[in-house]
């Protein structure tokens, strides 16, 4: 293998990965064993590709590498230097402390020496450069124009304070996240930062970034350089500045030692990941590299095949599909008892079927099997409604809330029947949840709580569409009511003319009216019962004009025309600042709805994208607080476009 730094026969370098303990390692001190060390691998479609720092001096044999993946022997081995090939991106980020401390001799020589790994770093790798002080400056994003980096390394000027632990964060995101990335640190391990050391060794181990460490002026290391380099799994380098370029350049021979092993993966391997191991021998005898990694990625589903989870077997010796035939039949079974429960008209029955009914049940008190009586849809019916009554009848809020639900949407069914359907649609909801999610739990509970919600929701639009009927067609009812005054009626004639002459929902509503004032109410307690139902201050004013009339006299059709009037007046208020706010309203619904949309677009259509926001518990968290900022932004958004007339 070449050899770009023969002339530094006298520097010992420090050894870059696989060194986990706390120790200073010297410049000068030579490796102990003389091992190699995998430093990086990256997984291929064919297999891996392995990182491989050999010692200094080893006169290795590309030709005769062998290598091993989960115990077993690699198919195909070769192996390269890695300044021959770009198979595996190299990338080093030059940390530099720029602070007071550095003021003077040391300064100047810390970027000599830092020159020095300039002009002897193999020309394949990166290299960038991050100083820290007061701020923390990328003064070089990673690149192969080693002159410009050399440039901007000259500029570096002294700056109060020393925020090492963030200045080591920002070159972890600027060495990015492909191939080995390595970080030089050059400082004397003071930080005056707020960002804990725990913090920054957690996301060196997290991001898999190696870090070595330059010491200046430090006869021990102090123990910050040593956790920043052992989490990094590298070394800290106890230099002064006459060491310094030395330093450096051991940092330097130490990339162009590294050669690339690629290795295609065993046949038969289903492993994602294991053991892999290098054998490279050299001249005076064979060295061994090993280590724990990544070695396969995990199977994907082809684009072609159904998005349905892999089951293997359901139960003992059933096949995948038995568990989607389950929940089939078992959906078909609740449809048909739906529909069984749906109410019908009780049809005739003619005298042959009353007698053939009254036989068939006498017979059946003999006993046998024939004589078992048959299920009747309609007492099957009438036995859930009794016992939906009868639970009803134990929450008495509950049923009176979905009565008043029931009286706004204007439906004739009863609460007991209502909740029947209510159930029944709860359940077909998450039988179509099972069916539709396919394993995934979000989609699943998404449509399980529309299928608890929805039926209520429903109600609630129909009553709200109910009272916007009832609001626009009551001025035109009022100016009936006054001319059926005015001609001579009386109140009770004026309510039938409106039953006969107007529309829903105010025929049916004032029906009501005159249903009860024939079993004895009073028309004022009618009329304040529709007043309650549609929930209407205009309408409470009519009846509240109404019972004055009665009690102290007075022209009532007068009265209501002016009521009506007014109504007209403060309806086209509401239009006139609707139409004004519109453009608001509009906004509001479009940033409200906007982030939920997307993500569920993103969700349907780059799933594994925003898959880590469902699965990691940083992304419960994000979503946690995005959904929290949404709704106080959309409640005060709907607090600035609503307008009280």
């Amino acid at each position: 293998m070449s050899r770009r730094l023969a002339s530094l026969a006298l520097v010992v370098p420090a050894a870059l990965a696989g060194l986990l303990g706390l120790a200073p390692v010297a410049a000068t001190a030579a490796a102990p064993d003389g091992t190699a060390d995998i430093s990086h691998v990256e997984v291929t479609d064919a297999g891996v590709e392995m990182l491989v720092s050999v010692p200094r001096g080893a006169d290795v044999r590309l030709d005769g590498v062998t290598a091993t993946i989960a115990g077993q022997p690699a198919g195909q081995v070769s192996a390269q230097p890695a300044s021959a090939t770009d198979a595996v991106r190299r990338t080093t980020v030059l940390v530099v402390d720029t602070s007071p401390s550095m003021r003077g001799e040391r300064f100047a020589a810390a970027k000599q020496a830092a020159a020095t790994f300039l002009d002897t770093v193999p020309d394949d790798v990166e290299v960038g450069i991050v100083s820290f002080a007061g701020d923390i400056t990328v003064a070089q994003p990673p690149t192969l124009d080693h002159a410009a980096a050399r440039t901007v390394l000259d500029s570096l000027r002294i700056a109060p304070r020393t925020r090492l632990y963030d200045g080591v964060l920002r070159a972890v995101r600027v060495a990015g996240t492909e191939g080995q990335r390595r970080l030089l640190v050059l400082s004397d391990g003071a930080d005056t930062s707020t960002t804990s050391l725990a913090s920054v060794v957690a996301t060196l181990r997290r991001t898999r970034t190696q870090v070595d460490a330059i010491a200046l002026d430090a006869g021990t290391p102090s123990a910050a350089l040593s956790r920043l380099a052992a989490a990094g799994r590298g070394t800290v380098i106890a230099a002064d500045r006459a060491d310094l370029e030395q330093a450096f350049a051991g940092e330097a021979d130490a990339l162009d030692r590294q050669i690339v092993v690629s290795a295609t993966r065993p046949a038969g391997l289903s492993a994602t990941s294991g053991t892999v191991s290098v054998t490279v021998p050299t001249a005076t005898g064979t060295l061994t590299a090993d280590a724990y990694a990544t070695i396969g990625r995990a199977a994907i589903v082809p684009a072609s095949a159904p998005s349905v989870p892999s089951l293997g077997v359901v139960g003992p010796g059933l096949p995948s599909w038995a568990l989607y035939a389950g929940v089939g039949v078992l959906g078909v079974g609740l449809l048909g008892l739906l529909v069984l429960l749906v109410p019908r008209a009780p049809q005739p029955l003619s005298a042959a079927d009353r007698v053939s009914r009254y036989t068939s049940a006498v017979s059946g008190l003999g006993g046998g099997q024939a004589g078992l009586p048959k299920i009747d849809p309609d007492q099957a019916i009438a036995q859930a409604k009794d016992a939906a009554t009868q639970m009803l009848h134990r929450n008495r809020d509950l049923e009176t809330r979905i009565a008043r639900r029931l009286d706004a949407a204007g439906s004739e069914m009863k609460p007991a029947e209502w909740l029947l359907v209510h159930l029944g649609v709860f359940v077909a909801a998450a039988l179509l949840g099972l069916l539709l999610s396919a394993g995934n739990l979000l989609l699943g509970l998404l449509v399980v709580v529309l299928g608890a919600v929805g039926p209520w929701i429903v109600l609630g639009v129909r009553g709200a569409r109910r009272r916007r009927r009832f609001a626009a067609s009551l001025p035109d009812t009022l100016q009936l009511m006054s001319g059926a005054l005015a001609a001579g009626l009386s109140l009770q004639q004026a309510v039938d003319t409106i039953v006969k002459e107007g529309s829903d929902p105010i025929a049916g509503e004032f029906r009501r009216v005159m249903v009860e004032t024939r079993l004895g109410v009073s028309v004022e307690e009618a009329l304040d019962g529709v007043a309650e139902r549609f929930e209407s201050k205009d309408f409470e004013w009519v009846v509240m004009a109404i019972r004055i009339q009665r009690q102290v006299g007075g022209n009532l059709a007068e009265l209501l025309d002016t009521v009506a009037a007014t109504m007209r007046e403060r309806e086209y208020m509401r239009r006139q600042v609707a139409s004004l706010s519109a453009e608001g309203r509009l906004s509001a619904w479009v940033l409200g709805c906007l982030p939920g949309l997307f993500l569920l677009y993103l969700v349907l259509t780059q799933g594994s994208y925003v898959a880590p926001l469902f699965h990691d518990p940083r992304g419960w968290v994000l979503l946690g607080g995005g959904t929290l900022w949404l709704s106080l932004g959309v409640f005060w958004m709907s607090r600035l476009v609503k307008v009280e007339v």
